[in-house]
């Protein structure tokens, strides 16, 4: 049975990645386009040929196209360094995404809070 071990091994060099990523990032990359980011997440599909990998710029806001650029060279140049530190024979191609869910999963947060305090006050008021 492949399809339960495929699906741990993934999720496993999906944090493996994560860690060596956001370190390798920290010390390593030199890119004046590069701000500080935060990795809110990373997935790699069964074959382990790709990783995706979310952000969101430390201090909130939206990505810029200087900031996806420079982290789209990072990517190539990281690559091989990532794969041979986790010891894969084929390291996976590294695609990063800005995380758009985050901001959707913080408004819909925002929202509901809202709506429990516009029910607190009805109740208060009965």
């Amino acid at each position: 049975m492949a399809g339960p071990r495929g699906n741990y091994r993934a999720e496993r060099v999906a944090e493996l990645i994560h860690k060596e990523l956001a370190q390798r990032l920290r010390l390593e990359v030199k890119d004046p386009r590069l701000e500080p980011i935060s990795i809110t997440d990373v997935s790699v599909n069964r074959d382990l040929s790709k990783a995706r990998i979310r952000y969101l710029p430390l201090g909130g806001g939206e990505a810029s196209e200087m900031l996806q650029e420079g982290l789209d060279a990072a990517a190539k140049k990281l690559r091989g360094p990532i794969g041979r530190a986790l010891r894969l024979r084929h390291a996976p191609e590294l695609v990063f995404e800005f995380d758009e869910q985050h901001d959707q999963a913080m408004a819909v947060s925002n929202l509901l809070a809202k709506l429990s305090r516009e029910r607190e006050e009805r109740e208060d008021e009965s």
